[in-house]
Order: structure tokens, then C-alpha cells, then sequence
């Protein structure tokens, strides 16, 4: 099996768990914080994965050098989400969390379509050789290509599996 078909089969889990977690959840469900302490609350379904589809597009677009799909295709504006466009999520108060409010499933569903379809677009262009390719220099050692992609994947798997156990808690 070669790198990039690894790659792409992770990937594609990723979406399969995002679509079985999205899969007839009513809004109220999606967009609940449960608490997690007297002053605490965890993250809700919506942000969760809202996030995590966010974090796929801005890493992706930034070594592929193109617009983030939550610009370019108009998802930002479809959302109305009362952040700024560039914002993924990254660094959110349980406050800044629970502004991240989607009416059903279908809009944040059609998002991580988008970005799950453009990244394996992306990854099928893609040669071994290129997942060396160094894409961030601020780190020590330089990030490669392949190694951000992992990154990228851990982040995705962690959020969607807290977004199954949310989903599971809050349908008791």
C-alpha cells in the first residue's frame, strides 16, 4: 500500500464517523454543551465537528496553497456564526464554543463533504515523495507535508470521537 492510499483510507474513516455522528440528530442535541463541572462545560456536537472540518480545511488550503472552502464556497455566510472567518475554533472559551450553533445537521454535513472531497482530491495528487516536502519551518524540526497530514488526522479522530461520546450521553 502506498503512503498516500494510507492517507486516504484514514480519511475516509474520518468522514464515515462524521456522517454516523451527524445521522439523525435532532438540533437541540447538536448544538447542547453538557456539563462537565460546576463552571465547565464540554464542547457540543456542533463544535466538535465544526472544528475539526475547519481544522481539515485550513491546514489543507495552507499547503495546498488555495482558499479555505468555508470562505470560497460561502459556508462561512450560510452559517452566520458570529466569528471571524479565519477563526477554526482553536483556543475557544466554553463561551466562544457555544456560539457555534447550527440549525440541524444538514449545513455542517454539507461542509465536511466539501472539505473531506477536497482533501482527497488532494491526496490523490500527491506522490510519496511529496509528503516530505517541508510545509512549516516554525517548528524544530521543520513539519513536513506527511507529517501535518497526520497531525491533521489525529485532531480529526479525537474530535469525532468525543463528538460519539456526546452524541451517546446525551441520547442516554
Amino acid at each position: 500500500m502506498e503512503s498516500t492510499e494510507l492517507l486516504s483510507d484514514a480519511f475516509n474513516r474520518i468522514d464515515e464517523e462524521v456522517r454516523e455522528v451527524l445521522d439523525g440528530l435532532a438540533t437541540q442535541t447538536m448544538n447542547t454543551q453538557p456539563a462537565a463541572g460546576h463552571r465547565e462545560r464540554a464542547n457540543s456536537i456542533s463544535w466538535l465537528i465544526w472544528h475539526l472540518s475547519r481544522i481539515q480545511d485550513d491546514h489543507l488550503a495552507q499547503v495546498a496553497g488555495t482558499e479555505q472552502l468555508w470562505t470560497q464556497q460561502g459556508f462561512a455566510e450560510r452559517a452566520g456564526l458570529p466569528l471571524q472567518n479565519k477563526d477554526t475554533g482553536y483556543g475557544h472559551s466554553a463561551d466562544e464554543a457555544a456560539s457555534v450553533v447550527f440549525d440541524g445537521p444538514q449545513l455542517l454535513s454539507e461542509y465536511h463533504h466539501a472539505v473531506h472531497h477536497t482533501t482527497q482530491q488532494f491526496i490523490a495528487g500527491l506522490s510519496s515523495a511529496d509528503l516530505d516536502r517541508v510545509v512549516d519551518t516554525r517548528w524544530n524540526p521543520p513539519v513536513t507535508l506527511g507529517v501535518r497530514l497526520v497531525s491533521v488526522l489525529s485532531d480529526c479522530s479525537q474530535h469525532v470521537g468525543q463528538a460519539a461520546y456526546v452524541k451517546g450521553l446525551l441520547r442516554g
